[in-house]
């Protein structure tokens, strides 16, 4: 049995625990049993959903060094032989404590410091930037988008059909949309010239009922909230329009050629890095740059060239393939 060590709350969302629930459940289709650790009891719910039980440490979610008398512990009552953990609250000491009892395995998109553990996996597009010391034959490394942990709706996406004409837009501007960019891009382009514009909006943004009632008479806009089926809407598009961050890895699983825009100082190494690489167009950080008029002219040449947007979603899908979860699960087992 494999154990992850990861939280879910209104601070950190639910980011770090849905990517170890894509792992557990390549795992579990690999015939390897999971079971989660948790500081509280706020993702207990969601785990007994998708049928995984959890020990809770009944400890501070943000002071990990402080649970490590009650993980030991927990360590020692399980047999405990391996370990994931998947939080940035993690210290030098805490993983170096954890790897003199288990066989530790980290997930990290920060390189805060040196891993004193036995394995690190980073899939982010920019994990090069880190230098990790991948010479180093005490660490294994599972390094890049080979290992991007997709749920299991993009684990076999076929090769996307590129239509002649793009007719469907996709707009995602992230879970709270602070900046309210999709008010800026919906005023700024020509919404006739698509015959649907399906906008999602996350469960935090507060303006979704403001733009259903401003919005009611476009009858080619479609709204929608915190939907649960997004790989769906992905494959009905011929273009999207996305915030940084996982969006945009499932966006090239599925192949749909995508222009990316930031928010967030987080987000920038990887909307620029998918840029450097020719996957996805990055029109600017809104919180500076007029994106509205260069999320414009990227429409106009997605639109007008059919080859453009091909070349784009096979580079895409050649990048990801979806299977990031199943390739992770297969090199835990062998660590």
């Amino acid at each position: 049995m494999i154990y992850i060590r990861a939280d879910m709350n209104a601070q950190i969302a639910t980011g770090h625990l849905m990517r170890c629930l894509s792992i557990a459940d390549a795992l579990r289709g690999l015939g390897e049993p999971v079971r989660f650790i948790l500081a509280d009891e706020q993702a207990v719910s969601l785990l007994k959903q998708r049928g995984y039980d959890a020990i809770v440490l009944h400890t501070q979610w943000n002071h990990m060094d402080e649970e490590l008398p009650v993980l030991s512990q927990v360590i020692r009552n399980e047999h405990i032989d391996k370990l994931l953990i998947d939080s940035y609250q993690v210290t030098q000491r805490y993983l170096a404590e954890l790897s003199k009892l288990v066989t530790t395995v980290y997930m990290d998109d920060l390189n805060l410091f040196e891993y004193p553990v036995d394995a690190v996996i980073c899939y982010a597009n920019y994990w090069k930037k880190f230098q990790y010391k991948i010479n180093d034959k005490r660490t294994t490394y599972l390094l890049g988008m080979k290992y991007v942990p997709l749920k299991q709706a993009f684990w076999n996406c076929e090769a996307k059909i590129i239509s002649e004409k793009a007719d469907n837009l996709l707009v995602l501007t992230g879970g709270s949309d602070p900046l309210n960019v999709t008010e800026q891009i919906l005023d700024s382009i020509d919404t006739y010239q698509f015959q649907t514009i399906d906008v999602i909006c996350g469960i935090y943004n507060t303006n979704y009922n403001k733009f259903v009632k401003k919005y009611e008479n476009n009858k080619n806009i479609k709204l929608h909230q915190a939907v649960s089926n997004i790989e769906q809407y992905m494959k009905k598009a011929d273009i999207a329009i996305s915030a940084g961050g996982t969006t945009l890895y499932e966006l090239c699983a599925i192949g749909t050629p995508a222009i990316s825009f930031s928010f967030a100082d987080n987000q920038l190494d990887n909307v620029r890095q998918f840029q450097e690489d020719g996957l996805i167009d990055y029109a600017g950080d809104a919180r500076m740059d007029d994106i509205a008029g260069t999320i414009n002219q990227y429409l106009t040449s997605y639109r007008n060239e059919f080859e453009l947007r091909k070349e784009k979603s096979e580079k895409m899908q050649k990048m990801v393939d979806g299977k990031g979860a199943i390739h992770l699960a297969e090199a835990l087992l062998k660590i």
